[in-house]
Formats: structure tokens, sequence, C-alpha cells
């Protein structure tokens, strides 16, 4: 996969496993801030707040590099890590899985509970629609009236998509546009007449 692509889910999803009477409820949700994966996570304990555990695991960032495993209660390494497992082995991100267990009275072990949770998370993430999505830079630019029809040109036919724009006696224009095709659209900015681009 190209540097700027990245996997997530489109939709929340979830998957069922079951074993020894035990229940494993699996939960796959889009998420893009570690605020959002709290809120979930408070939400998800309050809806099954009758379950013994509620262990998950998130990626975050088309870098992969902001992650978390939580075994909730479990014995180490049981739960939180086989989740993560299967988000690292789709190649996801932006992506929370809760798998919530309800113990059917009898105990598993540690290489039980590693599979059950591991195949809990699985049948969430098969449940799930898995979508593409590209890593946007964005950019935005200042310039003089009369050289909008040059910007505008550029715009069609580069095709970033336009975030926001104002046309006082200087017009401003916020363009987003995929990482990779970000130079290109740089450049033939740059030579339009009166044009400068804000800092950041």
């Amino acid at each position: 996969m190209s540097e700027d692509m990245y996997k997530t889910i489109a939709a929340p999803s979830e998957g069922i496993y079951t074993e020894k009477r035990s229940k494993f409820i699996a939960i796959a949700l889009p998420v893009r801030t570690v605020e959002e994966i709290k809120a979930h996570l408070e939400t998800y304990q309050k809806k099954y707040y009758d379950a013994r555990h509620a262990c998950y695991a998130y990626m975050l960032g088309h870098e992969r590099k902001d992650f978390r495993a939580n075994d909730n209660g479990e014995p180490s390494g049981t739960a939180g890590k086989p989740i993560l497992g299967q988000i690292n082995s789709n190649e996801l991100t932006d992506i929370l899985i809760i798998v919530v267990r309800y113990f059917g009275g009898i105990k598993l072990g540690t290489s039980g509970l590693i599979v059950a949770y591991k195949a809990a998370a699985a049948e969430a993430i098969a449940a799930a629609d898995i979508i593409e999505k590209t890593v946007d830079e964005t950019v935005t630019v200042l310039f003089e009236y009369p050289f909008m029809n040059d910007v505008m040109r550029i715009v069609k036919e580069e095709e970033p998509e336009m975030l926001e724009q104002s046309y006082d006696m200087d017009c401003r224009m916020t363009l987003r546009i995929r990482k990779s095709m970000m130079p290109k659209l740089q450049a033939r900015l740059e030579k339009v007449e009166t044009l400068r681009f804000e800092e950041a």
C-alpha cells in the first residue's frame, strides 16, 4: 500500500464468540482521537455494566504509532494484546475494538483466553466494512482578487477539496489534497502572481 494510504473501518461493527459458555462480544468502532475512545469506553462499560471484563485495544493515526492494549483485569497479555494483534494483522488504524466478556462459569486458562479474545476481535473486523483512505494535507493561500481565475483553473484541474474561502481585499482559500499530490499543487499555485502561502 502506498505511504499516503491507510485502512480503517467505515462504521461500527460487532462480532460474537462463545467458548465454554463464556460469551465474548466484540465491538469495532471507527475513531480519530483519544477523547472519542474514552467516550466510547464509558458508553460500552455502562451498556455492559454486568459483564466481567471489557478489554480493548486501539490504533490511531496513519503512521500507526499511537496504540494501546488493555486487559481490564484479565491475566496480563491475554486480552488487549490479541485484540491489538488482529488490528495489526489487518493493517487497520483509527479503530477501537472493545471485547466484553460474560463469564460462563468455566475457566478458559490463558491460552483459551488469548484464542477467544483474538477470535472475537477477528469476528468484529470480518463484519466491518474496511475502507482505504488517503493521508491528506491542507494548505491556505492568499492572493489578490484579479488572479482568482488563475487559482480557480488550478483548483479545477488538480481537484483538491475546498475547505473554506473568503473574498475580501485579499482572497483566502484553504485546500486539502492527498499528500503525494500536494507538491504539484503547491508548485502550480506558486506561479500565480501575488499568491502567497499562509504559514500554519
